[in-house]
C-alpha cells in the first residue's frame, strides 16, 4: 500500500508532514517528488487510446473483440499494435461477442427435383464477382406474439445482405420476397447463382418459376451439411450473437425494426469483416468499383 494517502490524511488533519514521513520512514523530498509526478508519455497515450477503444467498442454494439477494434483504429488513423489494444480492452473489462452454434431448421422436400451444387463450398470474397453468386437461408426469432421468420440473400463476393424479408410464416412466399428484393436492388447484369440448403421453400416448383423469371440459377447444398451453406449460417450466428439473443422481443414489429437497423444501418455499412481484410461490405464494394 502506498504511504502517500496516509501522509496526505495526516496533513489534512493538521499534522506535520515531517512527522508523518518520519513515522513511515519516507523522506519529505521523496514524498513531494512522488506527489508532483506527472504521467509519462506511455501512460498518457494509453489513457487516450483507451478512450478511443471504448468508443469503437460502443459503436460496434459491444460486439468487437481486439482484432476488429484494432482494425477500426488503424482505419481511423491510429498507430497502435493489436496486443496493446487487447491489453487495454482487458483493463477496461471489454470483450467481443462470440457466435453460438446454430440449430438446424432445414425441412427437406424428399420429392423435390435434383439440383446441382454450383458453389461447392467456395465462399471466397471476390471484388470482381459482385452479383454473380448469392446465398441465403431462413431462421426464426421468438417474440411475444409468436415466431418471426427471416429470409436473407447475401452477395458472396462482398458479404453484403442484398435482400431480406420477414413474415409470421416460413413458406415459399417469404424466400420469394427476399429474392425479389435482391434483384430489384441490385439489377444483376447477367445470370446470378443463388445458393441455399435443400429446404422445401427453396426446392418448391413456385420458387423455381420465380427464379427463372428473374434470371437466377438455383444451387443447393447437400442435406445435413451446414458447411455447404456456411456463409448464410455464419450471418445468422452473427445476427443472433450481436442482436437477437441479447434481449426478448415483445412483438414481431419490434424484432423486424431491430433487424432493419442492424442490417441496413450497421452490418452492410460499417461492420468490419476479417474475410474482407477488415472492411465493411459497403467499403469493400466501393474499393472494388474503383
Amino acid at each position: 500500500m502506498s504511504v502517500h494517502p496516509f501522509i496526505e490524511a495526516e496533513k489534512q488533519g493538521g499534522h506535520s508532514v515531517k512527522r508523518a514521513c518520519e513515522l513511515l520512514g519516507v523522506s519529505r523530498a521523496a514524498f513531494y517528488a512522488r506527489r508532483n509526478v506527472t504521467p509519462g508519455p506511455r501512460a498518457t497515450r494509453d489513457a487516450e487510446l483507451a478512450e478511443q477503444i471504448a468508443r469503437v467498442h460502443a459503436r460496434s454494439r459491444g460486439s468487437y473483440g481486439a482484432p476488429r477494434v484494432h482494425a477500426q483504429l488503424r482505419q481511423d488513423g491510429q498507430r497502435c499494435g493489436r496486443r496493446r489494444v487487447a491489453r487495454l480492452m482487458r483493463a477496461l473489462g471489454l470483450a467481443g461477442r462470440y457466435r453460438p452454434r446454430r440449430q438446424t431448421t432445414t425441412i427437406p422436400d424428399l420429392h423435390a427435383g435434383v439440383r446441382p451444387d454450383l458453389i461447392e463450398r467456395d465462399f471466397t470474397p471476390d471484388p470482381a464477382g459482385l452479383d454473380e453468386r448469392w446465398c441465403g437461408d431462413i431462421t426464426y426469432i421468438p417474440t411475444g406474439e409468436g415466431w418471426l421468420y427471416l429470409a436473407t440473400v447475401i452477395d458472396i463476393a462482398s458479404r453484403r445482405v442484398v435482400g431480406w424479408a420477414t413474415a409470421d410464416h416460413p413458406r415459399t412466399g417469404l424466400v420469394a420476397e427476399a429474392l425479389q428484393q435482391a434483384c430489384a436492388r441490385r439489377h444483376p447484369a447477367g445470370p446470378v447463382i443463388f445458393h441455399s440448403d435443400r429446404g422445401c421453400q427453396y426446392t418448391s416448383a413456385g420458387y423455381a418459376r420465380l427464379a427463372a423469371q428473374l434470371g437466377v440459377r438455383l444451387s443447393v447444398g447437400r442435406t445435413g451439411q451446414c458447411w455447404d451453406n456456411a456463409l448464410a449460417e455464419s450471418f445468422f450466428a452473427t445476427l443472433k450473437g450481436e442482436l437477437l439473443d441479447l434481449c426478448s422481443w415483445p412483438t414481431r414489429a419490434a424484432a423486424h425494426h431491430a433487424i432493419f437497423e442492424y442490417i441496413e444501418g450497421w452490418y452492410n455499412l460499417h461492420r468490419l469483416h476479417s474475410s474482407l481484410g477488415y472492411r465493411s461490405p459497403a467499403d469493400y464494394e466501393t474499393i472494388a468499383a474503383t
